[in-house]
């Protein structure tokens, strides 16, 4: 095990003035440089530091190390066992996501990956458990949600804003990634298409404003067979689409409402919001949720017209880590993480039951819940809060 905040959560890691989560990162590929540049900015400020770099190529690794100071390139096999690392920063491909995190687990590391928590539900279950009986955290990624834009509005529905929430609508739709992507392939592999790919931050959005989802009904069609590279120098060249293309769904929360999805990779253009949340009351207009901030709208039967409502909850210092800086919070203060395992799985569960929901061409239970993330309160530090 590494040091004192490496054990499972109890007194000694309490005091939220302790010393910093020690992180290594297994996967240097491009998502790694907007974790890096977290780490830089706000790492101090936020309870975790970085001391190791993993990479299959020893090259990436050292790219990433990149003079920073106390950092050093690691073979994954020894960040798991480094008595100097608390916890592993998955950001390896979708693929290998479940394999790391219990390899990490199995050196006592707790474990805050990359969407999705893991390729299947069954896979995702196996990283719970596994962290469970080794008494190690496990977080996932989107940490968006956590910024000051869905916060706002989730504190604007919390206060009773627009009354009683009745129903949401959540819209992602563009005409797909290989008009600018030059390697697009793998988004329309099993595991990608537009739900898998952007679904985790509309759906977690929603759980964090509605709450967890019951049941879900849904329509999937793929477009075609194949597609054609748009940009670089393999554009022309064509590729084939082994995944729905565009999806639709309703979901039934737990609480009642109903939320609207649509997620597509076959819309030219659109006017459609991104999250709208509808009630007795009024409205709330939610900026894109792969965002941190963004524009927060309220109309109210009083005043019908869209007014926007200043960012008032969330996190400031916002970026990719957020959600690992959480987690080192409530592991320091052995209290719960908001971007935790537990709605990660939830959120893959809700996109397998819709597909099943299209192909079976009914209504689709979904078996796991999650605790409803805890609001992030106003001028919120994420080191202490």
């Amino acid at each position: 095990m590494g040091g004192p905040l490496s054990a499972s959560p109890n007194a000694s890691v309490n005091d939220p003035s302790g010393a910093p989560l020690r992180v290594g990162i297994v996967g240097a590929g491009a998502i790694s440089g907007q974790y890096l540049r977290y780490f830089d900015e706000h790492g101090a400020a936020a309870g975790v530091r970085l001391v190791a770099v993993a990479d299959l190529d020893p090259a990436r690794a050292a790219d990433a190390v990149g003079g920073r100071e106390g950092v050093r390139t690691a073979t994954p096999d020894e960040l798991y066992a480094a008595d100097d690392v608390d916890a592993v920063l998955n950001l390896t491909v979708p693929a290998a996501h479940a394999t790391v995190a219990r390899a990490a687990i199995a050196g006592g590391k707790h474990v805050y990956g990359e969407k999705p928590l893991a390729a299947t539900v069954a896979e995702a279950r196996d990283v719970l458990e596994a962290a469970r009986r080794a008494g190690v955290r496990v977080g996932a990624a989107p940490d968006t949600v956590l910024g000051r834009g869905t916060q706002t509005a989730r504190a604007l529905v919390d206060a009773g804003q627009i009354g009683q929430p009745v129903a949401a609508t959540a819209f992602f739709a563009c005409p797909g990634h290989e008009r600018w992507h030059p390697a697009p392939e793998f988004y329309y592999q099993p595991g990608g298409g537009p739900l898998f790919d952007m679904g985790p931050y509309y759906l977690t959005a929603l759980v964090q404003l509605l709450g967890p989802i019951a049941s879900v009904t849904g329509g999937a069609v793929r477009s075609g067979t194949e597609r054609a590279i748009g940009s670089g120098p393999r554009a022309g060249e064509r590729f084939p689409v082994d995944v729905a293309t565009h999806v639709t769904g309703v979901l039934r929360h737990r609480g009642g409402a109903l939320s609207t999805v649509v997620m597509s990779f076959d819309v030219v253009g659109h006017e459609l919001p991104r999250i709208e949340v509808h009630g007795t009351a009024g409205s709330v207009s939610v900026p894109d949720p792969n965002t941190f901030e963004g524009p927060v709208r309220l109309a109210t039967r009083a005043a019908r017209e869209w007014a926007d409502v200043p960012l008032t909850h969330g996190y400031a210092a916002a970026g990719r880590g957020l959600g690992l800086a959480d987690l080192a919070r409530a592991v320091r203060v052995d209290g719960a993480a908001r971007a935790d395992g537990e709605v990660a799985l939830h959120v893959l569960e809700v996109m397998e039951a819709l597909l099943r929901a299209a192909d079976e061409e009914r209504a689709v239970a979904v078996e796991s819940t999650c605790a409803r993330p805890t609001q992030v309160p106003e001028s919120a530090r994420v080191a202490v809060d």
